[in-house]
């Protein structure tokens, strides 16, 4: 039998490390494009031909016309947010409704899961996470207690469904003496269910399955990152899924066995939003600098993103737990400027050398760093890899050999062309 294959695309950091430019770019070699986890939390930018756009809930092949996009079932949707979004592309010209299809199995985010989530931070106080507020933590919470609502029940009997879910977070609301007002919000957000009805709702598993028994490929965009996930990400300061590549398995519906190419993406440096460790931040100008330089600041909630040096014992800890194949390195543009580079190669844990990522990386870290001389050339103009001068060249090889994984790809620019593909 003739299969399709199934390849991964996914951030082996913190998130924000560029999955959206990469996933356009990688497209046209796809006949499908399925997101697998997370929600409007998650902020993919994409630039090409002067536009620029920021995607939250649809995958990011939507502007590559005639392939079809998945939203899975590992996904929580805000049906008020997805409508912003997808009447925004429609307006610039990007027709969705044929193209974007929904499973059935993937959660609703309600109203009311977005005040639990700043009751439930409220309470946490100097302890808190530092979410984005989109309810995202509340509407897994949900799924996983068996309480949730999900696209399939819009289909059929959903006031009632809707009334009695509402009517339970009320009750916790209550109990923790939060006060708020939906009206608006929930206006709108009904609003968002009928404009879901426009798009096919479908049994998105045998959907993808149907596809691959065809001949045809699929890449599974992850949102967020590696060091996020709920199980291997420096928890409690995680998301509320599984953003590793066993990830795309439990939120399609596909079989371990369909999986080809693993592509990670990194930074060339390193960031990381809201609270939690991050072992090789910079407090200093040069952190400063790499924050300006980089525009790091959130597609999504528009917060500065704490800036340090490239992680290499988080980075081999990714690559193992993900199964990665090749790597793609992006904002190598970033570090043009700077004398020298630093690389963090192990970690002393209260005083004892290690390069395997511990248990707990909230104190008692100490970076162990090997500087590497800098390249000193913009490299935002380059076409080829033959132009890269010989410090970034051994950049690369020095990060290959550490990492035990090829490079693939380097992006040198925010733009769909400033990307370069090694022979």
């Amino acid at each position: 039998m003739n299969t399709g294959k199934v390849d991964v695309l996914l951030g082996l950091q913190w998130g924000d490390e560029g999955k959206g430019k990469v996933v356009d770019v990688l497209t046209p070699k796809y006949d499908v494009i399925a997101r697998f986890q997370g929600g409007p939390n998650a902020g993919h930018t994409l630039e090409f031909e002067g536009e620029k756009y920021v995607l939250r809930s649809i995958p990011s092949g939507i502007f590559q016309g005639g392939k079809v996009n998945i939203i899975g079932n590992g996904v929580v949707l805000a049906p008020d947010l997805f409508m912003d979004e997808a009447k925004a592309l429609e307006e610039s010209g990007h027709d969705l409704h044929s193209r974007l299809h929904i499973s059935k199995k993937a959660h609703l985010i309600m109203p009311t899961h977005r005040v639990l989530d700043a009751a439930y931070e409220a309470q946490k106080g100097k302890n808190k996470v530092g979410t984005t507020g989109k309810g995202i933590g509340p509407t897994y919470t949900d799924k996983v207690s068996r309480n949730g609502l999900r696209v399939g029940d819009i289909l059929e009997n959903f006031p009632e469904k809707y009334a009695k879910a509402k009517a339970r977070h009320e009750a916790i609301l209550k109990s923790l003496n939060y006060e708020y007002d939906i009206t608006e919000v929930e206006k709108k957000w009904l609003e968002g269910v009928e404009y879901l009805r426009q798009f096919p709702i479908v049994d998105s598993e045998h959907e993808i399955n149907n596809i691959l028994k065809s001949g045809k490929s699929v890449l599974c965009e992850g949102a967020q990152g590696t060091m996020l996930d709920v199980d291997f990400g420096s928890y409690p300061f995680v998301t509320s899924s599984n953003t590793i590549c066993a990830g795309a398995c439990t939120g399609l519906g596909i079989g371990p066995n369909k999986i080809g190419e693993v592509y990670g993406i990194m930074k060339a440096y390193c960031t990381r939003v809201g609270a939690g460790p991050f072992p090789t931040e910079l407090f200093d100008e040069t952190g400063k600098l790499i924050r300006d330089l980089g525009h790091e600041y959130g597609a999504v909630t528009g917060r500065e993103r704490r800036c340090g040096w490239i992680d290499l014992v988080a980075l081999r800890y990714s690559i193992m737990v993900n199964g990665v194949t090749q790597l793609i390195m992006m904002k190598s543009d970033v570090l043009d400027g700077f004398d020298t580079i630093k690389a963090c190669t192990a970690y002393k844990v209260n005083g004892v050398e290690t390069r395997d990522f511990p248990y707990n990386i909230e104190e008692g870290i100490e970076p162990v760093y090997e500087s590497l001389p800098g390249w000193k050339t913009d490299m935002t103009k380059f076409t080829s890899e033959d132009q890269f001068p010989k410090a970034f060249k051994d950049y690369i090889a020095f990060l290959e050999k550490e990492l035990e994984t090829p490079i693939k790809i380097i992006s040198i620019g925010p733009d769909r062309a400033q990307t370069i593909v090694r022979k």
